[in-house]
Formats: C-alpha cells, structure tokens, sequence
C-alpha cells in the first residue's frame, strides 16, 4: 500500500520530478559513479592494467600510511587547522549577520554586507599573495605594525611554524566571515517582528531582544552547519596550505591533503593516496553520522 501511494503521489507531482531529475542524475554521473575507483585502495594500481588488471593487496597501503613516521603530524596539523578554524570562525559569521541585522539604516546596511561580502571573491592565489606582501619584512605595512608594535623588526612571518595556524585560520575567517552569514541572515529575516514588539512593549532593550528573540530563531540553523562542519573536519583543502606552505613552516603545514597531493600527483603512488584519502573521508563520515545523532537527542534538530 505504501508503494502504491507513493507511485501515486510521484504521478500527480511528476513536474517536479522531472525537474529534480537532472540534479539526480548530475549527482549519480560526478559523485557515486566514481566511488568505484575506491577499489584502487585496495589494489597494486597500474594506470597500464587499471583497476580490473591490478593486482589485490588488501589493507597494505593503511598499515603503510599508519606506520608512516610523520603518520601521527600529519594527524595533528590537520586536527589544529580544522578545530581552530571551527572554533574562531564558526561564531563570527552569527555575530556578524545579528549586528548587521539590527542596524536599521538600510544603506549602511547594504554597504556593510557588500564591504563583508567582497574578500570571499578573491582567489586563493591573490590572498596568500596579499599575505606574502602584507607582512614582507622589508615592503609589508602589517610587518612594519607589528614591529612598531615591539614584534622583532626582522621577522618572517610567513616562515614562521608558531605563527602558520593563525595566518591560515584568521585569513580565511576575513575572506568567508561576510558570505557565510548570508544564510544566518536569511533565517533572520523570517522572524516574526511581533516578537520584537512584544518584547518591546515588556521593556526588553536591544541585547535582550538579540537573546531571546533573534538567536533563539538560528538555532536550527545553527545546527545544521555545525554538523555539516564537524562532517568535515579532516578535510582541509590544500589549495591555501599549500601556497603557505614552505621549508621553514612544513612541521606545522603539513596536512592530509597536501601529503596526498604530493604522494598522488608527484610521486604517482595512486594506491597509497587513495588509501589516505579514503581513511580521510571514513573518520569524517563517522563524525557526521555521530554529531548527527548526538544533536538529534539533545536539541531535535539533525541532518536526517
């Protein structure tokens, strides 16, 4: 019976269907279909053999990456990045959207979001340039700062292992802060305003209206990206790491994803990187499914 309702209810709605259909398909075509190449994990892979002529080597290339010397480093530069940047950058993106929400001259408004909005289209390349020129010894003016500052007036920042993690995380929390508050505030702009006069009536100031009102109403929100977020957690993109990346700093720098760019594309261990980057993506899905039901039980919202 279940069936045929459901046959049913897709017949009556199948426009709809049909329009999902594409990003159904677009999804079956570039994310599951190339899940079969997770097999070269388990193989002695061959680009001259390819996946059903390469030889079976089980578990070989995890016990490889696990009693690799820089295994647990590598771990850990990746953890330090990943939580640092959750922690710092996941609360200023709300703080941001309420502030710029309870401003009511909407043309300082709109500046604000736009000025906010800008550095996230900036291209990786540009930033870790900018921050290579920013803080030069000789020529950068946040050198020059730091220095008038009492920083010692020959210091290479971006050589420098201590200062990588806060290079890296507050870079990028400048660049996303204003385009990730978008959603927060779109899920402001659905609040009720009769709360915000009733609250007003009752006497509640500005901060109070902010806690009890406008926060309460991102709280779902909320939580749907910090489980997508925690879901993610050891994936680190390479792109940024790597053009900060450098002799003096690569104690600190080095992650899971540039040690599998390095090991995949430059010594073409296609095997092992796939290994890597399967563990990679096993310990996020563990997370996520985790984060999903630990915030189910406690607050009722989740993912599924």
């Amino acid at each position: 019976m279940k069936r045929k309702n459901l046959w049913k209810r897709m017949k009556k709605c199948y426009m709809l269907y049909l329009f999902l259909l594409p990003a159904v398909l677009m999804i079956a075509v570039f994310c599951y279909a190339p899940m079969y190449g997770v097999l070269m994990a388990f193989q002695n892979y061959s680009p001259s053999k390819g996946i059903t002529g390469s030889s079976w080597v089980g578990l070989k290339w995890f016990r490889t990456f696990f009693n690799m010397p820089r295994f647990w480093q590598i771990v850990k530069n990746t953890l330090t990045l990943s939580i640092y940047s959750l922690i710092a950058g996941f609360p200023i993106p709300v703080i941001l959207a309420l502030m710029i929400n309870s401003v009511r001259n909407s043309k300082f408004q709109k500046v604000t979001q736009t000025v906010t909005y800008m550095p996230h289209f900036i291209s990786v390349v540009i930033m870790v340039g900018m921050l290579t020129t920013f803080l030069s010894p000789r020529s950068g003016f946040l050198s020059h700062i730091l220095t008038f500052l009492g920083a010692p007036d020959d210091a290479f920042y971006m050589g420098d292992a201590k200062a990588f993690p806060h290079l890296y995380v507050w870079s990028g929390i400048w660049q996303d802060m204003g385009w990730s508050s978008i959603i927060y505030l779109a899920a402001l702009a659905g609040v009720d305003q009769s709360l915000h006069e009733a609250a007003k009536v009752d006497g509640a100031t500005k901060l109070q209206r902010i806690w009890h009102v406008d926060i309460p109403a991102i709280v779902p929100t909320m939580i749907i990206l910090l489980i997508m977020s925690v879901g993610s957690i050891m994936s680190v993109g390479y792109e940024k790491v790597f053009l900060m990346q450098n002799d003096l700093n690569s104690t600190v720098s080095e992650v899971i994803s540039t040690y599998v760019y390095k090991i995949g594309l430059k010594q073409q261990q296609y095997s092992y990187s796939a290994a890597i980057g399967l563990f990679n993506n096993g310990i996020n899905f563990i997370l996520l499914v985790v984060v999903n039901k630990v915030s189910k039980k406690l607050s009722g919202s989740s993912l599924w």
